[in-house]
């Protein structure tokens, strides 16, 4: 796909803010919010896909709380998925990719976010950082402590979510997250709602900005949860098989549609 906006070319990114949705800026700022506890500085971004098929992310060293639509940069997936597919592609050759030749350069983890997009069939896809969750995926026991949830919106909400130990930002990481989603669309029939980085953070998938905002939201109280269950005993997950039936049930499938609507805009 040929790119026309006015600009430098770079590799397969352009800086285009007049293209960058009102929305995604929006839940940028909230997930950004201090208060919120997601992010610090300039960790964490988001993305969503654009009608032509490229997509949006934010920019290397934009900080979430003060996202406006210069912080953004436009990505072509199909020249990051060759070099994601392309055994020999280099650490360097993927930066290069990801600078627009102009001096603004997409995260460094937007191979996370292709993945997600290009791999997990979400629209919109937020990474963070959260405190409370970094915290249980920093510990030996962490996969198995997200294995299963506790207790019934987490069930319906997340879902089993997908695993991927530590593996270094970049290159490296963007192929482990392709790998997770692929391995679990095998085994659960469809895509993950929820992606576990281990000593590192989250990526929420989904259709609508209230989406992956509402994944976020309830992956933070399912990781206070298991702070607080692991403080009084031990933890006692919901059967795998009323967890996957609960979620499942009608009137929960309805109540996930509801909440792709929370923050205004039905799911495309």
């Amino acid at each position: 796909m040929t790119m026309t906006e006015p600009g430098t070319r770079g590799g397969a990114v352009r800086s285009v803010p007049d293209l960058v949705p009102e929305e995604l800026v929006a839940l940028t700022r909230r997930l950004g919010d201090p208060a919120a506890d997601l992010v610090v500085l300039a960790e964490g971004n988001t993305s969503t896909r654009l009608p032509d098929g490229r997509f949006v992310v934010k920019a290397s060293g934009a900080r979430m709380d003060q996202a406006d639509a210069s912080g953004f940069v436009v990505v072509e997936p199909s020249e990051l998925v060759r070099a994601l597919d392309n055994p020999h592609t280099t650490q360097d050759e993927l930066s290069a990719l990801l600078a627009d030749g102009a001096g603004r350069r997409a995260s460094i983890e937007t191979l996370v976010h292709l993945a997600a997009l290009e791999y997990g069939g979400a629209e919109w896809v937020a990474h963070t950082h959260p405190t409370a969750v970094v915290g249980l995926l920093s510990i030996e026991e962490a996969e198995a402590l997200w294995n299963a949830p506790l207790f019934p919106d987490e069930a319906v909400v997340l879902g089993r979510p997908a695993w991927v130990p530590y593996t270094e930002p970049g290159l490296a990481l963007g192929r482990a997250v392709v790998a997770a989603i692929r391995g679990y669309a095998e085994t659960e029939g469809q895509p993950p709602r929820l992606v576990l980085l281990g000593n590192h953070g989250i990526v929420a998938l989904g259709r609508t900005a209230a989406e992956v905002e509402a994944v976020t939201t309830m992956c933070v109280k399912a990781a206070r949860v298991r702070s607080v269950a692991l403080g009084a005993g031990r933890l006692a997950p919901l059967d795998p098989v009323h967890a996957a039936a609960l979620a499942g049930r009608p009137d929960e499938v309805e109540r996930r549609r509801l909440l792709r609507r929370a923050a205004g805009g039905e799911a495309r």
